[in-house]
């Protein structure tokens, strides 16, 4: 018994001295780290306030290198501002992510533009959303930062402002990938997806504001929404295909015209008798390239100055219009006119030559020469803009010019005649829905070889029948009989020239 409570109490003591060990130890170790927080305190302080902020900063970058070579990540900040302007490469990346990765986001912000039908989808503040690209995966956040200053990106300091910027994190490794090919991909896909959502318009110029220096205001749009598409055009077939496969070519040959050194643009004269459907194919072009319409009605500008701000101001992928060229402004044939000059001066013996009457003269306004519409069409400003169509209309081209029609100007000259047999298919189809089956078909289809009758005419039979609540047959049948009408005068008036 005895060894045993000697053993407890030798067991107890030497419990009891590891303690007081430990104690100490550890009142050692507080008093080492009490001296370590002193030290580090001495040390910032000594930091701040006696070395030189060149040399802050110089150890601040030794420490970002240090920790970046622990760290494989590489990030790519984007901020919504450069300066005072704003960054079109951050409306880019919103614009793409809307559209490729927040099909699956909790929280997604919406954006109705004033130019666009539809709400937009980009990414909210503080939040994440991932991407992957040829394998790659991406992280993009979406950082915002409180500036204390107040002064947001144009200077001013009225209240606090926000700075919002786009991290896109990815490995080191894929550092040339994403610079050198996801970016502009994100550029592309963005062009793409802001142009297919777009509200497209059409743009005329105004007379109001031509001694502005404002390119604002230049031209007044409103909504273009014509229904007019190539399924719907009242034309040859063959022609309407072949349009249709050369406007498709022009808009994917954009490094072709780069390598050849042409300007990206392409010019249409269309002609042909009124109501033959020139407006609807311009219509049909814009549709199906999705670009805007700018139409460009001469009279009401005051000068080729004027002219040539008016053509800088187009915006890309648009279809530059003037209608009836040949009787906008004087664009007629210099030769003939000089031809006619000079007969007037033969007839008139004696009398003095009259000199030509300037632009302004004839409309009280505008004083723009041939040249500066030709200019217009093919001179150093109009590869100003890019992706471009120039179409002109005429009911007359043996007026116009040689200089306007020559190609590089009028790259295509498109004849758009009376109704044929083709073209009266399509109308019956759109506006009766009655096909080659229909009984009057094939007896319209021969009066049309024999006379005369423009699709805009047809269109007014069917559409006054269809106005009366008459059916498709009664549609047929009073076109038919306005056919045999005009072939029953046609062969009158041959009887008459006959006698």
């Amino acid at each position: 018994m005895a060894d045993i409570e000697l053993s407890l109490r030798g067991g107890r003591s030497g419990e009891l001295g590891e303690f007081h060990r430990l104690c100490f130890r550890h009142r050692l170790d507080d008093a080492a780290i009490g001296s370590v927080f002193a030290t580090l305190l001495f040390l910032r302080t000594a930091y701040r306030d006696f070395l030189p902020p060149e040399l802050h900063r110089f150890i601040s970058f030794l420490l970002r290198d240090l920790m970046a070579r622990f760290n494989n990540n590489a990030k790519i900040v984007i901020e919504e501002y450069d300066a005072s302007s704003h960054n079109e490469l951050y409306g880019a990346v919103q614009i793409y992510l809307g559209a490729h990765c927040l099909d699956d986001a909790a929280v997604v912000r919406l954006t109705k533009h004033r130019d666009s039908p539809l709400p937009a989808a980009s990414l909210p503040a503080y939040h994440t959303t991932y991407d992957s690209f040829q394998g790659i995966p991406i992280e993009w956040k979406s950082v915002v930062v409180a500036q204390a200053d107040g002064s947001g990106p144009s200077g001013r300091s009225s209240r606090p402002a926000e700075h919002h910027s786009l991290k896109l994190t990815f490995h080191n490794r894929h550092r040339h990938a994403v610079r050198s090919l996801y970016i502009p991909h994100v550029l592309e896909e963005a062009k793409r997806i802001a142009i297919a959502s777009r509200q497209r318009r059409l743009f005329t110029n105004r007379a109001d504001t031509i001694y502005g220096d404002d390119r604002r205001n230049l031209w007044s749009p409103v909504p273009f929404s014509h229904p007019s598409t190539f399924d719907t055009l009242a034309i040859d077939p063959a022609l309407r295909d072949d349009i249709r496969r050369d406007l498709l070519r022009f808009v994917g040959r954009r490094d072709y015209y780069a390598r050849v050194g042409r300007s990206w643009k392409r010019g249409y004269l269309l002609h042909g008798p009124p109501g033959t459907g020139k407006t609807s194919l311009i219509a049909a072009i814009a549709n199906l390239l999705e670009f805007d319409v700018y139409d460009l009605e001469l009279t009401a500008v005051h000068s080729n100055t004027a002219l040539r701000r008016l053509l800088a101001s187009t915006t890309p992928k648009s279809v530059v219009v003037i209608e009836d060229a040949d009787c906008s402004l004087d664009l007629t044939d210099r030769k003939k006119k000089k031809k006619n000059k000079q007969d007037e001066k033969n007839a008139k013996t004696g009398e003095a030559e009259e000199e030509p009457t300037p632009a302004s003269d004839r409309s009280g306004f505008s004083t723009v020469s041939l040249s500066g519409v030709l200019n217009f069409v093919d001179g150093l400003w109009s590869s100003s803009v890019g992706e471009r169509l120039m179409i002109l209309t005429t009911n007359h081209p043996e007026r116009l010019d040689p200089a306007m029609l020559r190609p590089g100007r009028m790259d295509r000259k498109i004849h758009l005649s009376y109704c044929g047999p083709e073209a009266f298919r399509v109308l019956a189809r759109n506006y009766l829905e009655v096909g080659e089956e229909h009984p009057r078909m094939v007896e319209a289809e021969e009066l049309l070889r024999e006379v005369e009758m423009t699709p805009a005419e047809v269109a007014e039979v069917f559409m006054r029948c269809d106005a009366e609540g008459e059916g498709a047959d009664a549609a047929m049948d009073e076109v038919v009989i306005e056919m045999r009408r005009r072939k029953q005068e046609g062969a009158g008036g041959r009887e008459v020239d006959l006698m």
